[in-house]
């Protein structure tokens, strides 16, 4: 067995989740913390393989990747691709809007243009809004796409994770956070359908980090704001 674990993951400027890669290797934030505790306890070492948002799950499925570590909510669509592990993360959907739009629920926005990322959990939330029309993205730079559009009126709206967006609101006086769906979205660890071994292993050192604590600490490291939510 390699002592390389290849993960597939966009770069973006996402914190606390994780920041732009300073050299296209080395990333920081809570997933690849998250990613390298769990790696160690394995006995492998992460090399982030960086791509567009689409292209994660395809490298998965041909083997150019071992997994896919990146936000990715364990949505049906994304069940019938890879293979999920039990869940190392759990967030919300929050839509922003600019800071002098009054819209503060699902049922204000009639005639919005709202963006959300192409066949994401997202994507369901935006599709709730009652008369949007939705605009869906790709591509390797899919959240700063979206802070675009939303700051130059391309888009009225957009929904990503309660994790990032909070944080964006609170510091960008162009947005404000409209509302924020209770889905509790766990996220999970890709692999190819069918490899029983790695996504065995996997779980089981999910399961040893969750259950002595170490994970909840990188957690806390990164988002002392949210209560960890998989304490057993």
């Amino acid at each position: 067995m390699s002592r390389v674990l290849r993960l597939a993951c966009i770069d973006a400027d996402a914190p606390p989740l994780f920041d732009l890669s300073p050299d296209g290797i080395h990333r920081t934030g809570y997933e690849p913390a998250a990613a390298d505790l769990v790696a160690s306890v394995m006995g492998r070492e992460v090399e982030w393989v960086i791509t567009a948002w689409d292209n994660m799950i395809p490298m998965v499925q041909n083997g150019e990747v071992d997994a896919v570590w990146c936000g990715q909510g364990m949505i049906p669509e994304r069940i019938a691709l890879v293979d999920f592990t039990q869940p190392y993360a759990i967030f919300n959907e929050t839509v922003l809007v600019r800071a002098d739009d009054p819209a503060r629920s699902n049922t204000e926005m009639n005639g919005y243009k709202v963006g959300a990322i192409a066949g994401s959990a997202n994507l369901k939330v935006a599709q709730t809004i009652v008369g949007a029309e939705i605009v869906e993205f790709t591509g390797a730079s899919v959240f700063e796409d979206m802070i675009a559009a939303l700051r130059t009126g391309a888009v009225d709206a957009f929904v990503d994770d309660d994790v990032v967006m909070i944080p964006l609101a609170d510091n960008d006086p162009d947005f404000v956070v409209a509302f924020t769906a209770e889905t509790r979205n766990p996220w999970g660890i890709g692999v190819q359908k069918g490899n029983a071994e790695l996504l065995g292993q996997l779980n089981s050192a999910l399961d040893t980090v969750i259950a002595d604590g170490r994970l909840a600490t990188v957690w806390s490291t990164w988002m002392p704001d949210l209560a960890f939510p998989l304490a057993k």
